[in-house]
């Protein structure tokens, strides 16, 4: 399956809506910190997900219920890669780098991100 790239504003949906699971506009709103942006903003917004296919909806009369059809660590996944590609000439290393030489992460995290790994394989 292809993901797309999102924007701020379908990112910030998303966002809620897999902290909701599924959920109604309303509930979408509600999550929103103040101020809220307009109702017809949002279900622009959801409708654009929809075509990207990153959500889909049941319908209850007049409303419609939203789901996500891409899970959080998909996306996550994917941004990552996108991000080592772009930035860091596909290199893993180099973004690692990168994080421990700018104060981002201590050669203590990665030592534990190390040994958690190790366990893992």
């Amino acid at each position: 399956m292809k993901i797309e790239h999102l924007t701020k504003a379908e990112e910030q949906i998303m966002q809620l809506l897999w902290k909701l699971e599924k959920g109604f506009l309303k509930d979408i709103l509600d999550l929103f910190p103040e101020p809220k942006p307009h109702t017809n903003t949002v279900s622009t917004i959801l409708k654009v997900l929809k075509e990207k296919n990153f959500v889909d909806y049941w319908v209850f009369g007049r409303q419609h219920e939203y789901f996500p059809l891409v899970t959080k660590d998909q996306y996550s996944g994917k941004t990552m890669k996108n991000l080592v590609k772009n930035y860091f000439k596909g290199s893993y290393k180099s973004a690692v780098s990168f994080l421990v030489e700018k104060n981002e992460m201590s050669v203590e995290d990665l030592e534990m991100l190390l040994k958690e790994i190790k366990k893992e394989n």
